[in-house]
């Protein structure tokens, strides 16, 4: 009898734990978080691949295949600007109209031609602003491009005809000797950055020029340009 007693009560108490056992285990699991969290990736992953089911094929396709690289196209090659015959072609320069600018240049030097526009820039107009002394520059380069006139800088420059010259300076009587030093550098740095393939915009095409101070016939025929100092500056039809 005690021995059942105690069979029964040691039968009873394993239940116990036993079941004590059983319910750690139960809470153990119950409180788990991998098993919360794979049962909401579970979740995901299933909305996600119903998402893809849903989507149309070629957007599918595109995202398989990823954005679409651009490659930039290649810049167009730049038209160079046109100095001298002598001189290749060149980009073109850009200009600042002033004296600090200016000065800042290569020691200009040349040839023939750079020295015969250096000669016209320095007589035609070394009492004038840079710009005015620019212009000049310009009517000559102008000239020398057109079919009108010389195909060269001392040709357009020492042009005589009718009794008169193109370029009053050149048939004056007088030397053409530059006695001022300060505007002869001027000048020569003018004459080597237009050669050297400066942009001429102030003139619009000019290919004539007198003072204020005058009023030849042909400016009544031709179309104006520019007024610049003393300076009117004309282009012929």
């Amino acid at each position: 009898m005690r021995f059942h007693q105690a069979w029964t009560s040691a039968a009873a108490a394993l239940c116990v734990l036993s079941g004590a056992a059983f319910a750690d285990v139960t809470v153990s699991h119950s409180n788990d978080p991998t098993l919360l969290m794979g049962s909401q990736m579970a979740s995901l992953f299933g909305a996600e691949h119903k998402a893809f089911d849903a989507l149309p094929e070629g957007k599918l396709t595109a995202m398989a295949v990823g954005p679409k690289v651009v490659t930039p196209a290649a810049p167009k090659p730049v038209k160079t600007a046109k100095a001298d015959k002598k001189t290749k072609l060149q980009n073109p320069v850009l200009v600042s109209y002033t004296a600090d600018w200016l000065l800042a240049q290569p020691q200009p030097a040349g040839d023939a031609q750079w020295q015969c526009l250096k000669t016209a820039i320095y007589f035609e107009s070394r009492g004038e602003t840079l710009q005015g002394q620019f212009a000049v520059a310009e009517v000559v380069l102008n000239r020398v491009d057109s079919l009108r006139y010389p195909k060269t800088i001392c040709g357009v420059v020492q042009q005589r005809g009718s009794g008169s010259c193109a370029f009053s300076y050149s048939c004056d009587g007088n030397k053409d000797v530059m006695t001022e030093p300060g505007p002869a550098d001027v000048a020569g740095r003018i004459a080597r950055v237009m050669l050297d393939g400066a942009p001429r915009q102030l003139t619009a095409g000019a290919t004539y020029f007198h003072t204020r101070a005058v009023s030849p016939s042909w400016s009544r025929k031709f179309d104006r340009t520019a007024a610049i100092g003393s300076h009117l500056f004309y282009r012929q039809p």
